[in-house]
């Protein structure tokens, strides 16, 4: 660590500080520093202190009101843990922050190091990750990549891939693991799980394979916290990321052909805790979140139905990969079906509904973890054809459509789609045409809607999630 061989050492407060070759202000720039870059102290002229910056391996002078100095002693530590203490929270000054966790764990004594300020270095490097992501391109896209270099200078490592174009960065999380290896409270094991867990950073390119040892250890990682004596705000945190991470499992252990049952049952009953009177301002899109994950893969849930002597769905093995849907009735059987399309997605066989008069059947079909699609089997005058309704007219994200409910005539159909579109969670209670699939209709509330109030199914109405 850059702090190992400092004995008396300064920690600069002010971004955009001159390190200059000469006590004066007219002296050469030699370089920029900003909050959080600790400089040792090699003596002081005037109003400047001479100083060395092992990070940029430079020396030169600077103001020493844009500095504090300090020492790494033991007899320090207390006031150095009471500066982390405030700036932890101080958006803006996680860079400032890091320094000063940075400058604790050398100064105190190792038997009196708790959780405390590897809990508060990890929250102020994953804020800095945060705000570094959403900030790209921005005016102070300079100011952040020079806060990243500062973490980077004292061990704190950050990851980064591309998600929807974008460039995501995540903090390691070395601080959060050394949390759940000492003594901490509750509340600092739920918020160093939490961290270690985020839907957000986990990589998307990863191969199903470790994609599914991952989910198991954040599942894993997640039932090991307590939660009884958490606050509400924090339970419901605990609650809302283990419904995610089940329903996740759900759907990677369906496609590998292990029981899911008891994954999506999981995650059902995860979600049914959360106490919604104490969601945060900040948790109700995470909770919307947590619901989509789930409604994503509920069919899991449900046992697979005997097959339908009038019109039925049997599936079958296809190219390495698929699944081929075959469209079966009482004449026409497997070996010759009225159609067969096949996918890449999870085919959830007890989702399958047939409209009375037998001429449509809607399917739920689920290609990823997070997107779930509604299949419309339907008979024309030359056979039977199948359409897919996604959950958005976007590259599939995070959403899932639904259907609802068959209309009387055979024109119309009830159906529910819900998907995070540029940012925003958009639900919307639709009728739609039978013949082209378009939509006549639709609201935000079922209720809004008279065919859609009239002719829900009540079996739907028992199972959704859209109605929460």
């Amino acid at each position: 660590m850059l702090l190992a061989a400092l004995a008396s050492v300064a920690i600069v407060t002010q971004d955009q500080a001159a390190l200059r070759a000469a006590p004066h202000d007219s002296a050469q720039q030699q370089a920029v520093l900003w909050q959080g870059d600790t400089l040792e102290i090699r003596g002081a002229r005037a109003d400047y202190l001479q100083v060395y910056d092992h990070r940029l391996e430079r020396g030169g002078y600077i103001r020493a009101t844009q500095l504090r100095a300090t020492s790494l002693v033991a007899a320090d530590a207390s006031q150095l843990l009471a500066v982390l203490r405030f700036v932890r929270d101080t958006p803006g000054a996680e860079s400032l922050g890091i320094a000063y966790a940075a400058a604790y764990l050398k100064a105190a004594p190792a038997e009196a190091i708790t959780a405390e300020p590897f809990d508060a270095l990890g929250d102020m490097a994953e804020r800095l990750a945060l705000r570094a992501s959403a900030r790209q391109g921005k005016v102070d896209g300079s100011k952040l990549a020079a806060y990243l270099d500062v973490a980077a200078s004292y061990g704190v490592v950050m990851t980064s891939f591309e998600r929807d174009g974008q460039i995501q960065l995540c903090y390691d999380g070395d601080a959060f693991r050394r949390v759940l290896a000492l003594p901490a409270s509750a509340e600092q094991r739920a918020h160093a799980a939490l961290a270690l867990t985020r839907d957000q950073c986990v990589d998307p390119n990863l191969p199903p394979a470790e994609r599914y040892v991952l989910d198991q250890w954040r599942a894993e990682l997640l039932d090991s916290v307590d939660t009884a004596d958490l606050p509400e705000m924090v339970k419901n945190r605990v609650h809302l990321r283990r419904a995610g991470v089940w329903a996740g499992l759900a759907f990677e252990r369906s496609r590998r052909g292990e029981p899911a049952t008891d994954s999506a049952i999981r995650a059902l009953q995860e979600l049914a805790v959360i106490n919604k009177t104490e969601l945060a301002d900040e948790d109700f899109a995470r909770y919307t979140e947590a619901a989509v994950r789930v409604s994503a893969s509920r069919w899991a849930a449900e046992p697979a139905p005997a097959p339908n002597p009038r019109l039925g769905i049997v599936t079958a093995p296809g190219e390495p990969g698929e699944t081929c849907v075959l469209l079966v009735d009482a004449k026409r059987g497997t070996n010759d079906p009225l159609l067969k399309h096949c996918t890449i997605g999870t085919v959830w066989r007890a989702s399958a509904t047939i409209n009375p008069a037998g001429t449509a059947l809607a399917l739920a079909v689920q290609p990823l973890d997070t997107w779930r699609e509604l299949w419309i089997f339907r008979k024309g005058v030359e056979g039977w054809t199948v359409d897919v309704l996604p959950p958005a007219n976007t590259d599939p994200s995070i959403g899932y459509a639904e259907f609802a409910g068959w209309v009387p005539g055979n024109m119309h159909m009830l159906t529910v789609r819900e998907a995070k579109v540029n940012g925003r969670w958009i639900r919307r209670f639709e009728v739609v045409r039978m013949d082209t699939l378009n939509t006549d209709k639709q609201a935000d509330s079922p209720s809004a809607l008279n065919l859609f109030y009239r002719w829900q199914s009540p079996t739907w109405k028992q199972q959704t999630l859209s109605l929460r």
